[in-house]
């Protein structure tokens, strides 16, 4: 039976890589889409077609013998496989964030290149650790439960903005910006992290790995991965890699204007030469860190935020219109580009393990 993958973007592209490595004799035939819009004609040498043009070209028979595979953000998985239905197409399967993360884990494997925390051996002693999972007065419920961690703490990101209250820690305490939470988004949270947490610990609050998660997406860490960080002197872990055709720069022109792109480029250079010398090439390489979710050894945190804030700020006085006079995002989706550049910059020297993403709907 061939297969489609219906998606267009970084997870369908990690799920074809993966495929094609573990499988090479399963024949995919191409990539789907809802519409073109701004996707690309073709993927790793596949056409990308619009879904009813391809449906519309299968004979019954066909229809019945080719499966979809949805590999798309989760919420939109309920209105996909109601347009697969409707047109006859009635072999699909979700990919879901837990399964992309275990296709990921083998394909990781073989190329050893982003590998897998869980390739580790299982130690002896529980990694003493604390991640803090941003959360937004806005959220939406989840409709899927989930009982967090014992290591998990929720912070209310934005808080200096609005009086109600959905996290007993709030980032507008102690040494904050969380008023620029429409540029910075979660990195409001790390701000807050760094400042109160890893530069100024409380009395009580100690401990060796500190990280970042969203209320929708959680770094995937089993008990038998907390015992794995400790006893292999693990560094950071971060999500598994998406990647992006041609390459990852093509990643930000989906969210950034050219004029904030130049702030970034230009403020890295200034305040980060040896960073800036290697920008170019990692920029022209596929594989993007994308959500801003880390977990990393206190003192690495700390150096990661040292270095990234300054450069933020940098960023801010640099674009037009200024940080302060807008509320889009921008900083956020900066973010996850700076944090690419520093830890495949730095993979020489720290120990960098990966695991999944968990969506959570």
């Amino acid at each position: 039976m061939d297969l489609a993958i219906y998606g267009a973007q970084g997870m369908a592209l990690g799920a074809y890589a993966a495929i094609h490595n573990l499988y090479p004799i399963r024949k995919i035939r191409c990539f789907l889409v809802t519409e073109r819009g701004y996707n690309a004609e073709t993927l790793s040498g596949l056409p990308v077609l619009e879904l009813s043009s391809f449906s519309g070209s299968l004979s019954e028979e066909e229809k019945g013998n080719i499966e979809i595979l949805i590999a798309t953000p989760e919420n939109q998985m309920p209105l996909i496989e109601k347009q697969l239905e409707a047109l006859g197409l009635a072999c699909h399967v979700r990919l879901t964030s837990l399964r992309w993360a275990k296709l990921q884990s083998y394909h990781c494997t073989c190329d050893r290149e982003y590998m897998p925390l869980q390739a580790l051996p299982v130690g002896y002693h529980k990694a003493n650790m604390h991640v803090f999972l941003a959360k937004f007065h806005r959220d939406k419920p989840l409709t899927e439960g989930y009982e967090k961690p014992e290591w998990i703490t929720p912070i209310q990101v934005g808080a200096a903005l609005c009086n109600e209250r959905v996290a007993n820690i709030l980032d507008c305490d102690g040494d904050n910006i969380s008023a620029k939470n429409g540029n910075y988004s979660e990195l409001t949270a790390l701000y807050w992290i760094w400042k109160n947490r890893l530069q100024y610990p409380s009395a009580n609050e100690e401990y060796e790995y500190y990280g970042l998660s969203h209320y929708r997406r959680i770094l995937e860490l089993t008990d038998d991965d907390v015992l794995r960080l400790a006893d292999n002197g693990v560094d950071v872990v971060l999500p598994y890699p998406m990647p992006y055709e041609p390459d990852m720069e093509e990643h930000h022109k989906r969210y950034l204007k050219q004029e904030d792109w130049n702030a970034v480029r230009k403020a890295v250079m200034e305040m980060s030469p040896e960073y800036a010398e290697a920008f170019s090439k990692i920029l022209k390489q596929k594989y993007f860190y994308n959500y801003n979710l880390v977990l990393a050894k206190k003192e690495v945190l700390e150096e990661y935020c040292n270095w990234l804030f300054p450069v933020l700020e940098r960023v801010e006085e640099l674009s037009s219109p200024k940080g302060g006079e807008r509320a889009d995002r921008y900083v956020g989706y900066i973010g996850e580009t700076l944090l690419t550049l520093y830890f495949m910059y730095q993979k020489g020297k720290l120990n960098i393990m990966h695991t999944g993403c968990r969506f959570l709907t």
